[in-house]
């Protein structure tokens, strides 16, 4: 399994070997601002990190297109009020 750009670039996705998405994490951009409104990962993939690596993914990207990333997500909230690895992107 891989972590993917989606289609229309608001989100990255996990897909298991059938195909079917596992995980995503997904947001709205308003200018320059990755409004992160929401996070999902399959039970199957729970206790690997993987919503941790899906925002690593987003955060990357934003840091690769000089964007700011704005946290709704309770995910995300959380992860931005616990850890200063996300502190150059968040607006």
């Amino acid at each position: 399994m891989s972590i993917q750009l989606m289609d229309n670039e608001r989100g990255f996705e996990v897909k298991n070997g059938a195909g079917e998405q596992v995980g995503r994490i997904v947001w709205q951009l308003d200018d320059n601002v990755m409004i992160m409104n929401g996070t999902y990962v399959d039970d199957s993939l729970r206790g690997q990190n993987m919503g941790e690596q899906l925002l690593d993914e987003a955060a990357t990207y934003a840091r690769e297109h000089r964007y700011k990333m704005k946290a709704v997500c309770p995910y995300v909230v959380k992860k931005f009020n616990t850890s200063d690895k996300y502190s150059d992107v968040e607006a």
